[in-house]
Order: C-alpha cells, then sequence, then structure tokens
C-alpha cells in the first residue's frame, strides 16, 4: 500500500507543540510533504533561537510518520525561521544565516566536527564552481585509491545534481541494517557508495531549502553503516554557499581537494573554495588541473582549448601542491557516461595513470 501525503498529514496532526494545544499541522510547522515510494520528507518550521528546543518534536514527528504502513523511511529536517522579518531562501548556494545562528553544531544537535564511525580519513572533492569535471574526478581518485589497497568510499554531497549513480552504473536503493538504525551503502567496483540518487527518482527534482539540505548531507553521512573505510571521498556540492561551507565546518576532513579547468574564469572560483577551507582550517591537499589539454585523435595535435598550466600556476602562487592534470578527452567522458570510469574500463591506459598520479600525491599528504 502507497502512502499518501494526507495520511502523513493526518499523523502528524497528533504531534503537539509543546506548550501549546496546537499540533504542528494547525501550528503551520511542516513544510511541503514530499513522497517518494515508501520514503517521507517534510521539514518543521521553528523559531532559529529556540531550534534546539524542538529536536525532541522534530524526533516524534519522525518516528510517528515512519511508523505508518507503507512507510521505509523517512527524513525530517527542522529549517530554521530567519530573524529580521525575512523568508528564508531557497536550498543551494545561499547562505542561510539563521541556519548557522541556531545550530552551531550539526543540524542534529551532534558535536561539530565529532568523528563518524567506520571511517579513518575523510577528504573532500571540491571546485568554486559547477561544470569543471569534479565528480569524475571523485570517482577515478577514489578507485585509483583503492587500487592503492585502501578501503575506500565515496558521498556524493550534490543535493540537487546527484551523478553517482550514473558514474558507477548503480540502481536501485539502499538497505537498512538488521536493526533498521542505519543504511547500508551501495557498493560498485569495490567502493561503497551513499547518494541522493538512490534515494530520490533520477527526474524528481529536489526542492529543498538550505537547512533541510544540510539535514540530508548529515544523514548521508552519519546514518550509513560505512565498513572500515580507509579514506571516504566526498565529492562536494560545487559553489561556496552554506551547504559547502557547514560541511567543512561540521565534516572532520582530513583534507580537500580543489578540481579547476585552467582558464582564469574557472581559477577565480577555484580560488573562492580554496580559500573557505582555509579559514576553516581544512588542510588544502591540492589541486587537480582537469581538462587540460586536448589531444586531437585523428591527428594527434594538441590543443590547449581551455588554456594549459593555469591551475599549476595558482598552486605555485598560494603554496599548495599541484596533484596533477587530465586531459581533454573523449573516452573520460564516454566511460564516465557508461558508467564505467577510465580506471576501470581502462586501467592500463594515460588516463588512468593521470588519475594515479593525483592519488599518490593524495596518499602522500594523508600518509596513507
Amino acid at each position: 500500500m502507497s502512502i499518501t501525503k494526507q495520511q502523513v498529514q493526518d499523523c502528524l496532526r497528533q504531534i503537539i507543540i509543546p506548550g501549546t494545544e496546537k499540533d504542528v499541522m494547525s501550528g503551520g510547522m511542516v513544510s511541503d510533504i514530499f513522497i517518494d515510494g515508501a520514503k517521507v520528507i517534510f521539514s518543521l518550521t521553528v523559531p532559529a533561537e529556540k531550534a534546539a528546543d524542538f529536536e525532541p518534536l522534530r524526533e516524534a514527528a519522525h518516528a510517528a510518520v515512519l511508523a505508518l504502513d507503507g512507510v521505509d523511511s523517512a527524513m525530517v529536517a527542522l529549517t530554521a525561521e530567519r530573524t529580521g522579518g525575512g523568508s528564508a531562501p531557497a536550498g543551494g548556494e545561499g547562505h542561510d544565516h539563521a541556519h548557522r545562528q541556531a545550530a552551531p553544531g550539526s543540524p542534529a544537535g551532534l558535536p561539530a566536527q565529532a568523528p563518524v564511525e567506520g571511517i579513518e580519513k575523510i577528504i573532500a572533492v571540491a571546485s568554486g564552481k559547477g561544470g569543471v569535471g569534479k565528480s569524475t574526478t571523485t570517482v577515478n581518485l577514489a578507485l585509483a585509491l583503492a587500487e592503492r589497497g585502501l578501503k575506500v568510499g565515496i558521498l556524493d554531497a550534490d543535493i540537487y545534481g546527484p551523478s553517482m549513480s550514473r558514474l558507477l552504473a548503480i540502481s536501485g536503493r539502499p538497505e537498512p541494517t538488521d536493526d533498521q538504525a542505519l543504511l547500508k551503502p551501495m557498493e560498485a567496483y569495490g567502493l561503497q557508495v551513499m547518494s541522493m540518487a538512490f534515494l530520490v527518482d533520477e527526474d524528481t527534482p529536489v526542492i529543498w531549502r538550505g537547512p533541510m539540505v544540510i539535514k540530508a548531507l548529515t544523514q548521508m553521512l552519519r546514518d550509513v553503516k560505512w565498513s572500515n573505510l580507509d579514506v571516504l571521498v566526498v565529492d562536494m556540492p560545487p559553489g561556496t554557499g552554506d551547504a559547502q561551507l557547514t560541511m567543512a565546518q561540521q565534516v572532520p576532513l582530513a583534507g580537500a581537494v580543489i578540481v579547476s579547468t585552467p582558464q582564469d574564469l574557472a581559477l577565480i572560483d577555484a580560488r573562492k573554495g580554496l580559500n573557505m577551507f582555509r579559514k576553516v582550517d581544512t588542510p588544502i591537499l591540492g589541486i587537480v588541473e582537469n581538462m587540460s589539454t586536448f589531444v586531437c585523435p585523428k591527428c594527434g595535435e594538441i590543443s590547449n582549448i581551455f588554456g594549459h598550466g593555469g591551475a599549476k600556476n595558482e598552486a605555485e602562487a598560494k603554496g599548495v601542491r599541484f596533484l596533477g592534470e587530465i586531459p581533454l578527452h573523449m573516452n573520460i567522458r564516454e566511460t564516465s557516461d557508461s558508467g564505467k570510469p577510465v580506471m576501470v574500463s581502462a586501467p592500463d591506459g594515460v588516463h588512468a595513470d593521470a588519475y594515479r598520479v593525483i592519488a599518490e600525491n593524495v596518499a602522500a599528504q594523508l600518509a596513507i
């Protein structure tokens, strides 16, 4: 039996707001309710200055909805009202100052920088803008690290544009552990993987406010049964907005890899990403230059379509390591689209070797 929005609303009418005679529905606290199969997602809007006090209410609403027939999982976030009368912005790269004011630790009340069970080190792969090949770099870097004998996982932290299901050809839904407390990560090519793409249909847009995005990221990181990982590689959302900043502040990152193309416009944004991590005291492992050169497959002529060497120069200027360069090549794009990354489909090729160089430099920085 499929769950309906009306059933969820009726259930939430039994949840009384502490200190009042109103339920969360009549009190206007419940956001739009999103239902995807047997998964229910919504948020409760609360005053920013009292966000921590409403955590028991969030837990009660979560438990009540989870107990409904036809519901396998529920995601309930607290959305803090903005102070000064402004409405909270839609999620993405905008800053949600009220959320940071209300919850300086994690949205679920966890202390900032709390270790994640089952993970030794966490690194972020980030960019100041989209379209620079960050996710493809993440996948091949993870595979190259795994080739070195490490146990590796990937967290796809791009809530609005998750891509790991496509890049790794993973389908299906994560299964809960036996005690229903956590989700088991999906697996591909020896990697443990978690992504919003496994929880929401590919064609379904995720239209959430910033705090709900952060709650989802927290759950995908901490409510997953990671199994003895040496390294978790986080494919960060593009940009330097609230979601990125919160992840950098609350996740115990061992370091960050910055991905950029060579041209000046991309480097300006990459510089912003690098500076963001520095401001939150996250070590910069280095910079990768993606789409570095193009070699014509017919005549062999080298063309620097986006320029060349810009990321290397930027690394030298910023005093960080240049991790390596990846060419612009059709094989990398085709293998990514087909779910068979070059580290898997062409492990003996020059492109795989380029990713191995980056992995070697990253491993050296992490001392693993």
